[in-house]
């Protein structure tokens, strides 16, 4: 059978597939993109099955394609002949294709934009915290969100809490280079802690063989597709804080990192996920464009906030906090200091409630 008439006919299919927020447009071309993980390829097939034989869906990874380059095949013929009007090309990398087919509607998915005006751009992040409940059947809101701290935002991970381990790990060794490993894993032990490029450059150094260029490029690439992140400080300029796509997976690759660091990373990807802008107020939380002040506090009290909050109290009216907010495990509580309201809510509400941004 032809290659292609192979991927007509045989097209792939999940396995298990729960909806995601994120919904591909009917109509126009469209670049689907995101970091490795987080679940494009199953909303495309998800998508697939929606239509008729007039789509056709190419996976440009498939082993296949080793020796039969997508260049090389006569797409351009099958489609006419076939009448196809919907291309489907996944895993694509800028350079693949020479040009691309002449088709009614095209959709890329690829893990970086590729910045095409014809095409409408569509990010998809791993799981928020509302999406991981449609994947989790506990039935219980604490086991739900012991699930969470362990499975992560991954949705392979999501979907098999029991045995995220060994999926972490065919995750690792599957979806990254050797050398790519060697960066991720200084990354996972410097999450949510202030670095410049050149220091995580020197920390890798000194336990791997990797060059300067590779570091830098690496990283460039995985700001690029959604893997790392840098928050600026609105207090100083160096230094910017890391943040790790999957709280998760990076407590896998660094398991000594105390629960604090996991917290607070899963506060800064909820914020990121639901396209808040902020900054970090040095060591004292996340600040917004709207003067709000979130701060991770897992554990604390209501007695013990308040004793803190009446020290730095000087500090937010210097900057200019109109309200503080205390991100919990399980606490809720609430009180003010002279016009300054401060409010404790538990992550699972807050994640859930928080407005996005128009």
């Amino acid at each position: 059978m032809d290659l292609l008439e192979h991927y007509h006919e045989h097209p792939p299919l999940n396995d298990r597939f729960l909806l995601r927020k994120t919904q591909l447009p009917k109509t126009g071309n469209l670049n689907l993109y995101g970091a490795r993980g987080c679940g494009k390829t199953a909303l495309a097939l998800d998508y697939l099955q929606e239509q008729n034989k007039t789509t056709l869906y190419i996976d440009l990874e498939d082993p296949n394609l080793i020796l039969n380059t997508l260049d090389t095949l006569p797409l351009q013929e099958y489609i006419t002949e076939y009448g196809i009007t919907e291309l489907i090309l996944d895993h694509y990398e800028e350079g693949m294709i020479d040009e691309f087919p002449k088709v009614s509607r095209l959709i890329i998915i690829s893990r970086i934009p590729i910045h095409r005006v014809s095409f409408i751009s569509v990010q998809l992040f791993p799981l928020d915290y509302e999406e991981f409940l449609f994947f989790d059947h506990s039935g219980s809101t604490t086991i739900a969100f012991n699930h969470f701290l362990k499975a992560g935002t991954l949705p392979e991970m999501a979907k098999h809490p029991k045995n995220t381990v060994l999926f972490m790990k065919q995750f690792f060794q599957q979806q990254f280079s050797p050398n790519e490993q060697s960066l991720i894993l200084i990354l996972a032990r410097y999450n949510t802690q202030p670095m410049t490029i050149h220091q995580i450059y020197a920390f890798t150094k000194e336990h791997f063989r990797i060059s300067k260029d590779f570091v830098y490029n690496a990283i460039k690439r995985f700001q690029e597709e959604g893997i790392l992140y840098f928050i600026d400080n609105a207090l100083k300029r160096s230094g910017r804080k890391i943040i790790f796509y999957d709280f998760a997976f990076v407590k896998y690759l660094a398991a000594g990192q105390p629960f604090g660091t996991q917290f607070d990373s899963m506060i800064a990807l909820t914020l990121l996920k639901h396209d808040i802008s902020f900054k970090t107020l040095g060591i004292h939380g996340y600040i917004t464009p709207e003067d709000e002040l979130i701060i991770p506090a897992p554990f604390e009290s209501e007695e013990s906030v308040w004793v803190k909050s009446q020290n730095k109290f000087s500090l937010y009216k210097k900057h200019g906090i109109e309200k503080i907010t205390f991100i919990t495990v399980a606490n809720t509580f609430a009180f003010d200091i002279e016009k300054l309201h401060f409010e404790a809510l538990p992550f699972n509400e807050w994640s859930i409630s928080h407005t996005e941004e128009p």
